[in-house]
């Protein structure tokens, strides 16, 4: 989403097992242990300190699938929301309903590469 970002530490996410179930995963902020990445209310993705909560826990686990743009990357679905998929739109991560049926560019905007450092 932004090449640019400093401290370099604040773009990377420790893929760890999920908090509400070991079927998904969890993304644990590498510059700030014990924050990881959640939905919120209105369905933002925001970093978060870890509460011991099965509301936290299922909003910060999602589904790795199949890449809906490209297979050979990823799209991650909300644990706690299912058919809902972490979105890059308007430099935001929200999550939004996505389907077969869905924009090119909507599904585009749920595909992700994961690097490995």
């Amino acid at each position: 989403m932004d090449a640019n970002v400093l401290p370099v530490l604040d773009s990377q996410f420790r893929v760890i097992p999920g908090l509400a179930s070991s079927t998904g995963i969890s993304l644990e902020s590498v510059n700030f242990p014990g924050y990881f990445l959640k939905r919120n209310a209105s369905n933002k993705i925001v970093l978060e300190a870890y509460t011991n909560t099965a509301a936290y826990k299922g909003d910060a686990t999602f589904l790795s699938s199949p890449g809906w743009a490209d297979n050979s990357k990823v799209s991650l679905q909300s644990y706690s929301q299912p058919g809902y998929y972490i979105r890059h739109y308007d430099y935001v991560l929200q999550l939004d309903a996505i389907n077969a049926s869905s924009s090119s560019t909507v599904k585009s905007d749920a595909t992700f590469t994961r690097t490995n450092f």
